[in-house]
């Protein structure tokens, strides 16, 4: 039989439906959250944008009452970088992206480590933090008075290789302010029972919230490799081909919207994964444009961006001028007037959430 083939802009709307952009949802944020195997938060405020873009009746506060809770958690997780996560979800996640840390630790120090006994530098780490939440540069200090013969930041890396550290609140609360102290996630969830994550599972939720998607795709995502074997050997995952001929697997079960179904203008957060977990991004934004968004920043940021059609048509940002809040958004092609009404009819009402005491509101364009 022949394999059918999704093209380019079905791959887009199957991805829009998964990730809650073709329309808001009603969903709790952390039933979102749980979906998306969690949002790229290497900066506090990212995650709040994200599910206004996703979620209907979504309120900032109702997030930061999830991190105050202790329902959501701030750690490294996918890729090695910070991740807000379900909580039940964070030492499995944790736990079956361990050779991912390990990987990075190791490609970073080489063999500067191999006089220390991890496991102890890893176990005396844990016991610091999880009795006094401490700042990276603070644990690295207090470790090099025990191995004073190694740098206090990669002692410190070695921890974070070796333990789950979640940051803790205020980092990660709308409009606080905080350095990122960590401590152990059995310090701040309570020691318990952890059902383990699979690799089948992983690579399934990662088909719920981004597929169909390759192994390559998937492992641009979480960062973990030798992942074809794991979509080969579930046998009821369906097998597509996309226009290059790339195969791609799915979930029986989830959706593919027709191709020409609408797709509304969205603002996507600073670090959204809509445009980070596939090796071939091509789906939602040209390769032309993916140095400005994801390279071009030089420290490594990834910019927020405009979808129109559910594609990236360029990138957008906010700041203050006295009582003025302003959107200014920098197009990569022009906009019809028709679409940039409707980029400024969401920007205003993002505008109305983020800077709630500006008495005027202002969207500028930007070659």
């Amino acid at each position: 039989m022949t394999t059918p083939v999704l093209t380019r802009r079905a791959l887009n709307r199957a991805l829009l439906a998964r990730q809650f952009l073709l329309e808001r949802v009603p969903l709790s944020p952390l039933e979102a959250v749980t979906h998306l195997v969690g949002m790229q938060a290497q900066a506090p405020n990212p995650p709040y944008v994200g599910l206004w873009s996703r979620l209907a009746g979504f309120a900032f506060a109702d997030l930061a009452e999830l991190l105050s809770s202790r329902r959501v958690v701030r750690l490294a997780l996918m890729r090695s970088t910070i991740h807000l996560v379900a909580s039940v979800d964070a030492e499995p996640l944790r736990a079956v992206l361990g050779p991912v840390f390990e990987r990075g630790f190791r490609s970073t120090v080489g063999r500067a480590f191999d006089d220390v006994d991890h496991e102890q530098v890893a176990a005396m780490g844990a016991e610091i933090v999880a009795g006094e939440p401490l700042t990276a540069a603070e644990l690295g200090r207090r470790l090099a008075v025990r191995w004073p013969g190694h740098e206090p930041d990669r002692l410190a890396a070695l921890v974070r290789t070796r333990v789950g550290l979640v940051q803790v609140p205020p980092r990660g609360l709308w409009g606080s302010s905080g350095q990122a102290r960590h401590t152990t996630l059995g310090a701040w969830l309570g020691e318990g029972a952890v059902s383990p994550l699979s690799p089948d599972v992983l690579v399934r939720r990662y088909l719920a919230a981004f597929g169909p998607a390759s192994p390559a795709d998937a492992q641009a995502w979480s960062g973990l490799t030798g992942l074809r074997e794991v979509f080969e050997r579930q046998p009821d995952l369906l097998v597509f081909h996309d226009e290059s001929g790339r195969v791609l697997y799915d979930l029986p079960e989830a959706p593919r919207p027709p191709q020409d179904t609408p797709a509304p203008v969205r603002l996507v957060a600073a670090f959204d994964n809509l445009v980070l977990s596939h090796a071939d991004r091509t789906r939602v934004i040209d390769d032309e444009h993916r140095k400005p968004v994801i390279m071009g920043t030089g420290n490594g940021n990834v910019r927020p961006t405009v979808l129109v059609d559910g594609r990236v048509v360029g990138m957008w940002g906010t700041r203050r001028v006295k009582r003025t809040a302003v959107v200014e958004v920098t197009q990569f092609g022009k906009l019809t007037a028709r679409t940039k009404r409707e980029v400024e009819a969401e920007a205003r009402r993002l505008l109305a959430v983020t800077d709630p005491d500006a008495d005027t509101t202002e969207v500028h364009y930007l070659p």
